[in-house]
């Protein structure tokens, strides 16, 4: 995902500055990234720092160590937020991480449930796309091997709901665009090969002025189905052409000058997370169709 990210400043111009601005005024004075209350998060740590990294900015490595080195090695979080830790000490570290790999695999395969796939929540008995989609990130960033790839895939096919998505969890009527996403790019990852009629899905949940919808009934779409759908579509090398340019239009809408971008129609809040997922989203559309 970074990777793409970072050819988002061909599309941004001049204002991937507003952009890198925004979200160094999101660092905290402890090195952390504020969350919607302001508090800094893990979570929106991550974001923050790999949106600086996709518009090439320095990071204050040290003052992000400072913040991290509390934590350990994630002995009192949850999986998110343990997955969350080690992806920022990935991106500023360039040597060994400075965790337990022993320690916090452990803690991960904790997670791991009897259907073979991962759950963000402990003793549960089937796991969830996010689950899974988190324990593979965290095992990469560990650089380690997932420990059971054919039981994520043997929970990852029960995930496909009656109308030919995925849902977040088994047995669903319909799916969900971010949970396929996630299943879509699990799959590339573990080598599995996708249905052929999932992109067709994918598209089909485009909203006509652009942008992806996140349920079949959901009134609006939103930056995060979006910036996900292109991701996975891109990784299932189905054309976008006919989306591009309404999901172009549709991100200028969520774009504000003080260089961020809202995660719908509806929200007045800017955070690091929306501004990565802006990010995302036209590192891909700003590749020819």
């Amino acid at each position: 995902m970074l990777q793409i990210a970072r050819l988002s400043p061909k599309l941004l111009g001049e204002a991937a500055e507003l952009v890198a601005n925004f979200l160094r005024s999101q660092q905290n004075p402890d090195g952390g990234f504020r969350n919607r209350s302001g508090d800094s998060d893990l979570y929106y740590t991550v974001f923050g720092i790999e949106g600086l990294i996709a518009l090439d900015q320095k990071i204050a490595a040290g003052l992000v160590a400072a913040y991290l080195e509390p934590f350990r090695n994630g002995e009192q979080l949850d999986l998110v937020h343990l997955g969350c830790l080690i992806r920022c000490w990935a991106n500023i570290e360039r040597g060994p991480l400075p965790l337990n790999a022993d320690t916090i695999a452990a803690a991960i395969e904790q997670h791991h449930t009897r259907d073979g796939g991962y759950n963000t929540a402990l003793m549960e008995e089937e796991g969830t796309a996010y689950g899974c989609f988190v324990a593979m990130a965290a095992y990469q960033d560990l650089r380690r091997e997932l420990p059971d790839p054919d039981g994520v895939l043997r929970c990852l096919r029960r995930m496909r709901a009656e109308d030919g998505g995925y849902a977040n969890q088994p047995d669903l009527p319909f799916g969900l665009t971010p949970s396929s996403a996630a299943v879509a790019t699990l799959y590339r990852h573990l080598g599995e090969e996708a249905p052929a009629e999932l992109p067709e899905w994918m598209l089909s949940r485009c909203h006509a002025e652009g942008g992806f919808y996140a349920t079949p009934v959901a009134p609006i779409p939103d930056l995060l189905s979006t910036a996900t759908a292109l991701h996975a579509l891109a990784g299932m090398k189905a054309s976008i052409a006919a989306v591009q340019e309404p999901c172009l239009d549709f991100i200028d809408t969520l774009w504000t000058n003080k260089g961020g971008f809202y995660g719908n129609w509806t929200e007045d809040t800017l955070d690091c997370e929306y501004n990565y997922y802006g990010l995302l989203a036209l590192g891909h559309l700003s590749l020819p169709s």
